[in-house]
């Protein structure tokens, strides 16, 4: 009789015992960023959390959904650009759950597709440009990467906020082609800066001279300077030209005696 009532006991204290961890598994508590995706015998039901939620065990299950942004590193890709240059380019996405149900129902791993996803638009996007749009204009594919990543995930309920290309590899004859094209450019804009003011300075001149022009002894007055500028320099000997005009004004008596006497011969 005690040995029946002992096991008696005992299989109560198991019911017992299993009717506490069912009841202790029902419970179940979602942090603030957390929602739990819950089917009823296969289907879905609804979506619950944040807080504390019951779940029926073996009746009812729940899937947790992080809706925290997701930054995501994309690996290294090869992409030859639109003028056939190769090139390695890696880049990282931000990206969150905003509908939970869809992306536990509509795709199977969400991280792993929108991997894969992000892996191949940034192959097709960069491949439609240049190396030179790649490098200088950032900013644009990003955006344009982005926006297509967020209208193909929209459908499993994620919200691309950012994308961000990182590096872009390029190999070392490309980079010397590259430093070559640059120093050509540099080149072709000195000397075309050291025209501009070639053709500057002509105009200048060409002012200057039709000033002095308009007074014989303004050129004198140049001369003079010059000279004084040469002299400061304490220049043992000065080759310094002398045109004959100058001299013409420098001497005016000898030149009218000169002027004189040629009359005077020739009215002999």
């Amino acid at each position: 009789m005690q040995a029946i009532l002992s096991s008696g006991m005992l299989f109560t204290g198991a019911i017992i015992f299993l009717l506490l961890l069912l009841t202790i598994s029902m419970f179940r508590i979602l942090r603030e960023y957390e929602r739990g995706v819950i089917f009823f015998l296969g289907r879905f039901e609804k979506v619950k959390g944040p807080g504390l939620i019951i779940v029926i065990p073996m009746i009812q299950q729940m899937v947790r959904v992080d809706l925290r942004t997701v930054v995501m590193d994309v690996p290294s890709q090869d992409v030859i650009s639109r003028d056939n240059v190769s090139v390695r380019v890696n880049a990282v996405i931000y990206f969150r759950v905003i509908d939970p149900q869809k992306a536990i129902i509509n795709v199977e791993n969400f991280l792993q597709a929108t991997s894969q996803l992000a892996q191949t638009t940034l192959r097709s996007v960069l491949g439609q440009h240049e190396l030179d749009e790649m490098l200088a204009n950032r900013d644009v594919l990003n955006v344009d990467i982005q926006e297509i990543l967020d209208s193909r995930t929209d459908g499993w309920g994620i919200k691309v906020s950012n994308v961000e290309i990182k590096h872009v590899d390029l190999n070392e004859t490309m980079i010397r082609a590259i430093a070559r094209q640059a120093e050509a450019e540099r080149t072709r804009r000195a000397k075309v800066i050291h025209a501009s003011g070639e053709m500057e300075a002509s105009d200048k001149l060409v002012e200057a001279a039709a000033k002095l022009a308009e007074e014989p002894n303004a050129i004198l007055l140049r001369y003079l300077q010059t000279l004084t500028e040469i002299a400061s320099e304490k220049n043992s000997t000065i080759l310094f030209p002398m045109p004959i005009e100058l001299l013409a004004n420098l001497m005016p008596n000898k030149t009218k005696k000169a002027e004189d006497k040629t009359k005077h011969d020739n009215n002999g």
